[in-house]
Parts: C-alpha cells; structure tokens; sequence
C-alpha cells in the first residue's frame, strides 16, 4: 500500500520538481527551491513542493528530500499520470511532471499550481499521436494550473484547440492571448480575461467546485523578458532539423529540443523559463491567498 506524505496547508500552492530536478543544473536547483518558496511566503501562502520520494508521493517536501532526489540526478525517472503509481510502487524516488502534480496537489487538497508551461499536442499528430498527459489531467484533478501558455515548440494552435474539446478552460490573466512560453501571444485566444486577482480566485473557488475538473489560468512571460519570435523560430528550426537527423523520437525529442534551444539562445530561453516560473509562482500565491480567505 503506498504511503502519502501530505504537508500542504490550506493556502498552498504546488510546485513541480521536474524543473528542478531536470530542467537546471543541479548546482543551482537549492537556490532556485529556495527562491520559489519564498516568492510563496512573501505573497501570503505556503510552498509545496511536489515529488515521490522514495516510493511515497509527498506534497510538502522539505530540502533534505529534494536534496535525495538531487543527488541521483538527471536519472531520476519523470512521473506523470501513467507511470505514477508503478513508480511509487518500485519504491522510486521521481520528480513529477503536469499531470502527475496536480494528481497529488487534488489528492492533498491542494487547489493552485504554479508551473512554467504546459504539455500539449506535439508536432506531427497528423501521422502519429503524441499528445501530453497534461491535457487529460484537467479533466480529473480540480486544481488552477497557472502557467505561461504551452511549451514553444509543440503545436500550440492543436493544443489549445484540445483544451476546447475536452471541456477545460482557459482564463488569461491581464491577457486576452493564449501565450507560448517564451512570448506573450501564440495567435491563440484565451476563453475569457480577468485583471484583477481578487476577482479571478472567486471564480476559480467556484468553477472548480463547481465542475471538479481543472481550469487553466494564463500567465504570459513579462513583456520585458520576451523572446523575440523570429529568432526563437530560427532557433527551434534548427533544433528540430538536428534532433531528426540524430534520429530522436519519443520522450526523447523535448529535452533533446530544450537542451539545445539553450546552446543555440547563449542561455536566453532557460533565463526566460526563470523568470515566467517566478512571476508565474507570485500569481498562484496570491491567488492561493484569495481563495483561502
């Protein structure tokens, strides 16, 4: 029988490791944790970090935990819906992705999520599927995922065309555009706008009790830290062109892309995933905070 290890508050906000765990260099992983937590506290909530350690699926992880998962590195396995529960079963540690998130945050009570971007639709669903557990897990798990968007480099027009189909809406933020991570407007649009955080907690309190199913809330990158769109394109094209000709299929094409969007930036993409995940981390406390009162 798994054991869950639930820490979390009633004015919490989740926070994923995989970015932690495999998307910085594990030397600066503490500082950002660190960072993130009190980026929490400074707006009011309570930070908890979300992972399995050691079998057991924790939402609340103190440092020490991080710091197991830490020491194993990069061959931490990624925990989403599907392999969770085998995971906790073998006694893994694994850091947890989207969809694996919001499963623990819904299960310890948790209602806001704060994450960098979302899974979705990737490239090429034409001639095979290849669609992210991130998208099924708002449908199941009523939990507010605040997010810039969908990752650059997926197909942003079927992802957000998947998120209408399944019934899951998309709220922007002081935005009417559906964001793609690194810039503010994918051509996209939102379901419906709020600008104030008061007001956008009171409907996420009542449309997730409401429906018992997840609500997207989109907070795009800060215009000023923007990526520009041509040459991020230039980028990614040649990222895509590389990764096809070392034959990278699968799970392996997002890190493989991430890995050398970051080579090809000079480190601007992994600056800017920073900043969007802490003003990203800033909205979900404050509206963690309004929810809670």
């Amino acid at each position: 029988m798994t054991t869950h290890v639930f820490r979390a508050g009633p004015c919490a906000v989740a926070l994923e490791t995989t970015l932690l765990v495999h998307g910085v260099p594990a030397s600066t992983a503490p500082a950002l944790d660190a960072e993130l937590r009190a980026i929490c506290r400074a707006e009011g909530a309570e930070p908890a970090l979300v992972g399995v350690v050691g079998g057991a699926p924790t939402v609340g992880m103190t440092e020490r935990e991080l710091a197991l998962l830490l020491e194993q590195g990069t061959s931490v396995p990624k925990a989403n819906s599907a392999n969770l529960g085998v995971l906790c079963h073998w006694g893994s540690h694994a850091a947890t992705t989207v969809s694996a998130t919001m499963e623990l945050a819904a299960a310890a009570g948790v209602r806001v999520f704060s994450t960098g971007g979302l899974g979705g639709v990737h490239k090429g669903y034409g001639c095979h599927l290849d669609v992210s557990a991130d998208l099924g897990a708002f449908t199941r798990f009523p939990v507010a995922v605040v997010a810039s968007g969908v990752k650059s480099l997926l197909d942003v027009a079927s992802t957000r065309e998947a998120l209408e189909s399944l019934g899951v809406p998309v709220i922007g933020y002081r935005t009417d555009a559906f964001p793609s991570f690194y810039t503010r407007d994918s051509g996209q649009s939102v379901d419906a706008r709020f600008d104030d955080a008061e007001t956008l907690a009171k409907y996420l309190r009542a449309e997730l009790e409401r429906t018992g199913r997840g609500v997207v809330v989109c907070n795009p990158i800060p215009e000023e830290d923007e990526l520009d769109t041509a040459l991020f394109g230039a980028w990614l094209e040649q990222a895509e062109d590389e990764a096809e000709d070392a034959g990278v299929s699968g799970r392996g094409v997002t890190p493989f892309l991430l890995g050398r969007l970051h080579e090809l930036s000079g480190g601007k993409t992994l600056e800017a995933n920073l900043v969007l995940v802490r003003s990203n981390v800033r909205l979900g406390a404050a509206l963690a905070k309004s929810m809670h009162a």
